[in-house]
């Protein structure tokens, strides 16, 4: 059998053939198709087998589809033959094969993917020296009859027998025609989802009328008592406030209840603080009694060990099947859950006195929000950058029921949310596909998804298991997925301190190019700078800067007697003697230039001539109170452009005043010449793909899902 001409439009796999090979090989009692099934299969992808070279063939590559447990189908495409079997750790990031989940992808931007790796380049090269074109018109059209095959598949899956687990296809370019020299496929029960959550109800956990408390001790400082004290602290109006405890009238001046049949009304919020063996009792009542919209879970070790794993699975299942009655049922947050921080809401219901983790206001206006498997990642984040200042903070703990999906899903559609930081330890079952469907909605809307997942190497995998009862998943699935949906994906926890920090602080900048300008009163820096403006995926490049660029910059060194010191380019080196004033001219024309799209700039705080200290003995007044200093001139001038400047203030504990005074401000600022580049450099990566993302959305060729 020939292949078709690469010519030919594609030929949509339909339904009823595909599902009649499912039946046959669930009537046969098989988990596989056989060879005459897979022909009829390679048939609509227009190809057929062909008998496999005599000896390693170059330009081999492999093409698959496989049932993820987070993203449902996945399409990858990378090394073949023997090439294969090589380490993939062996190579940089997306060279040996790239992925991508099929309800998120077409087959133009695939290509654009599979386009990085080194079986591509071979291809590339090979088409070359036989003098044709490269095959990319083939291959593209390849690949859309593969994802249509695929969302056949997705389409039949809820009332096949069997679906489609793994279908693998080692493939070479006989000229430019593809030819499949092996495939095989795996096929399983098809699985029953679970019902949705009524995520509509998450508004009742954010902003809830009125909040009752299970597990307050009236004699101790429990984790109970804690957390009432910090909703009353946090301003939380005692009259909403209702402490579920036998027995008592009032604890600490809230009045009391004796279960939640004896309450008044519905709760919109209820908070269970008891010990973890007591919440499978309580979670039926809850269920039972109706007289609660949504739950947090404080208690750990549901789910996170061997023992509990079976009974936390039970619970699980029972509040999801609460889902299906009327009404949906209430939510649950957690467990091992830290609680929520909504400043909307007016409480704060974690666990850590107030007085060890204090909130105030950094932001004239609070844009961000931050959701974390990790209470205490939230915590250390904002204990040393407070002005990341999220409008809510969440633990999610270990997903019992309300998952990274529902909550993402939910933020996405907020207007008043710019930017969503996320740790995430692992997924539910598809819970994942649900999450990236939610980060390409939120990035169409505008929005920056800033995205850690935890679990890189095997003892960080079964760390995360102890923790929140999570199954970490493979990470390079993840970031590709992620990437593709339009996340910010961070390596580290400093790279998601740094980019949580510049999406909050450039989000309505303007990321028109990858053109960099660097200024600096220091070589280190400067070369530092230089350093910093590549990565495994994307780079940063100098901008060549106009003449009139070069002129203006001339005659601000010439006014600062500095033009014998100084060699105007990019980047500069503006020499120790510069001031305030000398830095920030050369900045903004820097700015001014029509070929540089972001400025970073070194402010030289240990220069003599700059106004760095918030006091200054050897020369009185000449400090950051100065008129003339950096704290006042710089915020103005990041104000008024907009492309993105970024302020380096490389320094110890002296400059910390400084720092803090132009941050309080809004202006972007970075302790380490190498992170704030590096930042912008994954920033710029990400915000220029989001753009993209968006266009091709208006433009009406955007991915199903």
């Amino acid at each position: 059998m020939q292949c078709p001409s690469p010519n030919n439009a594609p030929a949509a796999l339909e339904h009823g053939p595909f599902a009649a090979l499912l039946a046959q090989a669930a009537a046969a009692q098989r988990s596989e198709l056989n060879h005459a099934e897979l022909e009829t299969l390679l048939s609509a992808l227009g190809t057929s087998f062909h008998p496999p070279p005599a000896s390693f063939a170059r330009g081999a590559f492999r093409v698959s589809l496989h049932q993820s447990r987070e993203f449902g189908l996945v399409l990858s495409a990378g090394l073949g033959g023997l090439e294969r079997e090589l380490d993939a750790g062996n190579f940089r990031k997306d060279r040996a094969a790239v992925h991508a989940a099929v309800e998120l992808s077409t087959a133009a931007d695939f290509l654009q993917r599979f386009q990085r790796t080194l079986p591509y380049q071979e291809i590339a090269v090979l088409a070359r020296h036989a003098q044709r074109a490269v095959p990319d018109a083939q291959l593209e059209q390849f690949f859309a009859r593969v994802l249509q095959l695929a969302r056949d598949a997705i389409a039949l899956a809820q009332t096949a027998p069997l679906e489609l687990q793994v279908l693998t296809l080692e493939l070479v370019l006989r000229g430019n025609a593809i030819a499949v020299v092996d495939a095989h496929s795996i096929l399983r029960a098809s699985v029953a989802p679970s019902l949705p959550r009524p995520v509509a109800k998450i508004d009742k956990l954010l902003h809830p009328a009125s909040i009752g408390i299970v597990g307050v001790s009236a004699t101790s400082m429990n984790f109970g008592r804690i957390i009432l004290r910090n909703l009353v602290g946090s301003g939380y109006d005692k009259a909403r406030l209702r402490v579920i405890r036998a027995g008592e009238t009032e604890v600490d001046g809230i009045a009391c209840v004796a279960n939640l049949k004896a309450l008044e009304h519905k709760l919109d919020l209820l908070i269970v603080a008891v010990a973890a063996d007591a919440v499978y009792a309580l979670v039926d009542e809850i269920i039972e009694s109706d007289a609660v919209e949504s739950v947090m879970l404080i208690p750990g070790s549901l789910g996170e060990t061997a023992k509990s794993r079976e009974p936390a699975a039970a619970l699980a299942a029972k509040i999801n099947a609460a889902h299906g009655r009327a009404g949906g049922g209430p939510i649950f947050l957690g467990a091992n859950c830290l609680g929520v921080v909504s400043h909307p809401g007016a409480y704060d219901s974690w666990f850590i006195p107030l007085e060890r983790l204090p909130k105030p206001a950094k932001k004239p206006v609070r844009n961000s929000v931050m959701l974390s498997q990790s209470g205490a990642f939230m915590i250390t984040r904002l204990s040393q950058n407070p002005w990341l200042d999220p409008r809510y903070m969440l633990a999610l703990g270990n997903q019992t029921d309300l998952t990274h999906g529902d909550l993402l899903s939910y933020f996405a559609q907020s207007p008043e949310i710019d930017t969503i930081g996320i740790y995430i330890e692992g997924f539910k079952d598809h819970d994942g596909l649900h999450f990236a469907k939610a980060v390409r909605s939120a990035v169409l809307q505008g929005k920056q998804v800033v995205v850690y997942k935890a679990g890189k190497t095997a003892p960080g995998m079964g760390g995360v298991m102890g923790h929140t009862a999570s199954i970490a998943g493979d990470l390079d699935l993840f970031e590709s997925v992620l990437r593709q949906a339009g996340a910010i994906v961070a390596q580290d926890f400093e790279g998601f301190d740094d980019l949580f920090y510049i999406a909050g602080a450039l989000h309505h900048k303007s990321i028109c190019g990858n053109r960099l300008g660097a200024i600096s009163g220091a070589g280190f820096e400067a070369v530092g700078m230089a350093d910093s403006i590549l990565s495994d995926s994307y780079a940063l490049q100098m901008g060549a800067l106009q003449a009139d660029t070069v002129s203006k910059v001339e005659e601000i060194l010439r006014a600062k007697r500095l033009d014998a010191l100084v060699e105007v380019r990019n980047p500069i080196d503006i020499n120790p003697g510069a001031d305030d004033d000398a830095h920030l001219q050369i900045a903004e024309a820097f700015l001014q230039d029509p070929q540089i799209d972001a400025v970073v700039i070194g402010l030289d705080p240990t220069a003599p001539s700059v106004r760095a200290l918030s006091e200054s003995k050897l020369r009185p007044g000449y400090d950051i109170h100065d008129a003339k200093s950096t704290v006042h001139l710089m915020p103005p001038l990041a104000a008024r452009n907009t492309k993105p400047l970024i302020g380096i203030v490389d320094g110890g504990r002296l400059y910390d005043a400084m720092c803090e005074r132009l941050m309080d401000q809004g202006v972007c600022v970075f302790r380490n010449c190498a992170r704030g580049t590096r930042a912008l450099l994954h920033y710029t990566e990400a915000r220029l793909n989001a753009d993209a993302l968006r266009a091709q959305h208006a433009n009406g060729a955007q991915a199903p899902g």
